[in-house]
C-alpha cells in the first residue's frame, strides 16, 4: 500500500509554532510601528529622519548580522540576556520567545513604513476640524486619524506578518532548531534539505508559499483605494 511521504506532525508542528510565532510578533511589529509612525508623520523632531533610516534598518541588514546582535544582546552576557536572567530567571535564547524577537524586529520596518506613509496621507484639516470641535489628541487619532489611515496600517501588518512567517536567519540564530519548540516552517525546510528529505522539504515550501499567497492576497485587497473617481 502507498503511504503518504510526509506525516501529518511534520507539517502541522512547526505550521501551528510558525503561525503562533508570526501572530505574536506581527502584534507587536504594530503596536510599536504605529505608535513610532504617528510620532514621525505627525511631529517634527531634530534627527527625524537618522531616526527613520535606523528604524528601517533591519530590512537591508542581512538576517544573520541582526541574529547576532540580538545574541550580543540578549544572550547570558548581554546587557538584556544578563539583566533578565539575574531579577527574573528568563532566557530567551533557544526558545520561542526569543523567535518572536527576532521575527518582531524584522517585521517592524513594514507596519512602520506602511502606517507613516498612511498617517501623512491623512489631511490636517480633518484633524484640525476635530479640534475645533473640542476634541483632545488621543480622540483625534482614535476618531479621525486612525480610521483614516486603517487600510494602509492593515496592508502594512498583513505584510510584516508574512515577513515574520518566512524569517529563517535571525530566528536561527536566536532561537536554534529544535523540533516542536523553536523549529518554525523556514527552519524546517532547511532542515529537511539538509537530511536529504526531499519530498518533506517539497511539501513544506508548499504549504508556506500557499499560506504566504494568502497573506499576500489580503494585503494587495487594503492597498487598492478605497473610493475611484468616476
Amino acid at each position: 500500500m502507498y503511504s503518504f511521504p510526509v506525516t501529518l506532525e511534520a507539517v502541522t508542528v512547526p505550521l501551528l509554532l510558525s503561525l503562533k510565532v508570526a501572530g505574536i510578533a506581527t502584534f507587536i511589529a504594530s503596536v510599536m510601528g504605529i505608535s513610532v509612525a504617528w510620532l514621525a508623520a505627525k511631529r517634527d523632531f531634530w534627527g527625524k529622519e537618522v531616526l527613520d533610516a535606523l528604524l528601517t534598518l533591519p530590512v537591508v541588514l542581512p538576517p544573520t548580522v541582526l541574529g547576532y546582535y540580538l545574541l550580543v544582546l540578549l544572550g547570558r552576557r548581554g546587557p538584556i540576556g544578563s539583566w533578565l536572567e539575574t531579577y527574573f530567571g528568563i532566557n530567551l535564547i533557544f526558545t520561542w520567545q526569543g523567535a518572536v524577537i527576532a521575527a518582531s524586529i524584522v517585521a517592524f520596518p513594514l507596519v512602520y513604513k506602511s502606517a507613516r506613509s498612511a498617517f501623512e496621507g491623512v489631511s490636517r484639516r480633518y484633524e484640525d476640524a476635530s479640534r475645533v470641535l473640542g476634541k483632545n489628541e488621543f480622540q483625534v487619532f482614535s476618531l479621525v486619524t486612525f480610521p483614516l489611515a486603517i487600510r494602509g496600517i492593515l496592508a502594512g501588518s498583513m505584510l510584516a506578518f508574512a515577513r515574520a512567517l518566512g524569517e529563517f536567519g535571525a530566528t536561527l540564530m536566536v532561537a536554534g532548531s529544535l523540533p516542536g519548540k523553536t523549529q518554525t516552517l523556514s527552519i524546517a525546510v532547511y532542515e529537511a534539505v539538509q537530511a536529504g528529505h526531499d519530498q518533506v522539504a517539497n511539501f513544506l515550501v508548499v504549504v508556506t508559499s500557499i499560506v504566504c499567497i494568502v497573506v499576500l492576497l489580503a494585503s494587495n485587497y487594503f492597498l487598492k483605494p478605497k473610493y475611484r473617481e468616476a
